[in-house]
């Protein structure tokens, strides 16, 4: 057995001597010249990449930037109306709070337009 474990570890020693041996200093080349092969293999991916894309026509390019726009202004308009609803309910409750409140209307007031804007804010 002392034999088996000594040619074991003579052949461990030999294959680690083995590896150092086949490993070169640089395989790639120095750092430029990884960086130059690189750059040059992207810019060849995105060559073939571009060559793949499908370029809608003018058509269709209109039709979408139609279908955009419309959006947009639809959108916009639903927020215009919701702004204009939130604002004459606060001018409601304003004069609500002017009415109740007398004498010390303006401190209701602001207490009121206060806490709602706390609360809309938050």
């Amino acid at each position: 057995m002392a034999k088996k474990e000594i040619s074991g570890a003579a052949e461990k020693v030999a294959a680690a001597e083995k590896k150092k041996e086949k490993k070169p200093a640089n395989p790639g080349g120095n750092w430029f010249v990884r960086a130059g092969k690189a750059i040059k293999k992207f810019f060849k991916d995105v060559k073939g990449e571009i060559k793949k894309i499908i370029w809608p026509d003018g058509k269709s390019v209109f039709k979408s930037t139609l279908v955009v726009l419309v959006a947009v202004a639809i959108c916009g308009l639903a927020i215009f109306g919701v702004d204009q609803l939130l604002a004459f309910c606060l001018s409601l409750l304003e004069r609500a709070a002017e009415k109740i409140g007398g004498s010390d209307a303006e401190e209701t007031t602001e207490a009121a337009m206060m806490a709602l804007s706390s609360f809309f804010i938050n």
